[in-house]
């Protein structure tokens, strides 16, 4: 931004205060424009409130079980038993206090770079009017110059499977649970059926994983998922797959799943775990002129414009990226094509993610599966984990590194971690596809011995080619 440029007059308005439209609201406050976020439940949104925060937190949960479980493998005997259990009232109360103090400090950050915070549900009457019916009763009508779409998603429900938040759940409910399931069956192999199931076999409880796919993780790299699978075998997670859940129905004190085949499953619990719906409906996009796809998203060009000039979108509303992380970079893009500022259109080949498993599953950029299919040419190395010596002294024997770098230029350009706390790992990858980094500049960076970005660096090496 110049010195010249004064955005002091510049009126926008975000509707949703998840990642997305926190994140822009910081960067327009900063560029001194005059901010207010409308959002419906409290600051975050579902990511913070329903969604990332509280999975994550009952994910960490699960893996201090796991870590206390194993304890006696390194010599540590806890307890006259050695036993672990999990108080699942108390775990889900934690998790909960914990998404409303990050909630409750977002909203401070906010107000206190002078943005203005309304909650209440909006709707667009034009492209620069937007309706608010705030949750106190009264009603609200702002001016905007822009406006900034981060609405986000919703659990999507099978009409033979309606959560009722006792016995059948969707991922914002399963925070009621007081006990842990005797039995739980999740309905969805994707991020959050794995995720979840991984946690709570863990927390001990029975899972089956109902898979409408031929494996785990049909979207994700195939050997990440054959090691997920491989543990959730040893552990007793029973998979299903290729079986498409037809109906759930209360049964007693239990539900039963009913299969598309005919088959029947019974359980304690039930988790439909089957995507999530854009929340595009009702809030006046049609009649501003706002293009949608079939599937209800937002269109967005690379620079998070909607089809209208001042209107701006961000988040899972766009089908992008399902990602709290996309989220907020789409917004910061917004605001700085907004705004003046030098941009760079979002590069979903440089999008590192991460599945909250156990073992973590971490990505970024360029996956084998592009490579096979020849819209890359790459060379592609695999180090298994269990070789590095301090995943040995960790009591880690599974997982792996994975790099793949561009054949001739030596470039990195994308890569795999599956490994505990996977999430921390795959940076160093991610910012050499950022910075197009040629495998030997990882290989001669220096790495804590021992330490698991050891095997980071040893995947580099043995891509160099001599010359």
């Amino acid at each position: 931004m110049t010195a010249q440029q004064d955005f002091r007059t510049h009126r926008l308005v975000i509707l949703g205060g998840g990642p997305g439209g926190y994140e822009a609201a910081i960067v327009a406050a900063h560029f001194g424009a005059q901010v207010t976020i409308v959002e419906r439940q409290g600051m975050g949104g579902s990511a913070v409130l329903t969604d990332v925060v509280p999975s994550k937190t009952l994910i960490a949960t699960a893996d201090a079980m796991r870590r206390v479980a194993s304890a006696g493998k390194f010599g540590v005997h806890i307890g006259a038993d050695a036993g672990t259990s999990a108080d699942l009232g108390v775990v889900n109360s934690r998790l909960l206090a914990l998404a409303q103090d990050q909630s409750s400090d977002i909203r401070t950050g906010l107000e206190r770079a002078g943005v203005r915070v309304v909650i209440g549900e909006g709707r667009l009457l034009s492209a620069h009017k937007v309706h608010v019916d705030r949750t106190d009763g009264t009603e609200l009508t702002l001016e905007a110059d822009a406006v900034l779409l981060a609405v986000g998603a919703q659990a999507r429900e099978l009409p033979t499977a309606k959560p009722d938040g006792e016995r059948i759940f969707n991922w914002t409910q399963i925070y009621n649970l007081k006990e842990v399931p005797e039995h739980l069956i999740v309905i969805g192999s994707g991020v959050t059926g794995a995720e979840f199931a991984s946690a709570y076999n863990l927390l001990g409880t029975k899972v089956t994983l109902v898979s409408s796919r031929e494996r785990v993780l049909p979207g994700e790299d195939a050997d990440a998922a054959q090691v997920l699978e491989q543990v959730f075998e040893r552990n007793g997670v029973n998979v299903i797959a290729r079986a498409r859940a037809q109906a759930v129905d209360r049964a007693g004190d239990g539900v039963v799943v009913t299969l598309a085949d005919g088959r029947t499953i019974e359980g304690s619990h039930c988790l439909v775990a089957v995507g999530g719906i854009p929340n595009t409906a009702g809030i006046g996009l049609e009649e501003a002129g706002i293009e949608l796809t079939e599937s209800g998203h937002i269109k967005v060009d690379a620079v998070s414009r909607t089809s209208v000039t001042n209107v701006y979108a961000a988040g899972d509303c766009t089908g992008v990226f399902a990602l709290a992380s996309v989220a907020a970079m789409q917004g910061r893009i917004a605001m700085a094509h907004l705004l003046g500022d030098s941009v760079k259109p979002l590069k979903l080949t440089e999008v590192s993610s991460n599945i909250f498993t156990s073992p973590e599953i971490a990505t970024v950029g360029v996956t084998e599966r592009e490579v096979a299919e020849g819209k890359y040419q790459a060379d592609i190395i695999k180090l298994n984990l269990p070789t590095n010596a301090r995943a040995k002294m960790m009591n880690v024997d599974e997982g792996f590194v994975k790099i793949i770098s561009r054949r001739g230029s030596g470039s990195v350009i994308g890569g795999v971690v599956v490994a505990p706390r996977a999430s921390e790992l795959i940076f160093p990858i991610a910012l050499a596809v950022h910075k197009r980094l040629h495998v030997d500049d990882l290989a001669e960076t220096f790495t804590v011995y021992p330490s698991l970005t050891g095997s980071i660096s040893e995947a580099a090496r043995r891509l160099h080619v001599h010359i």
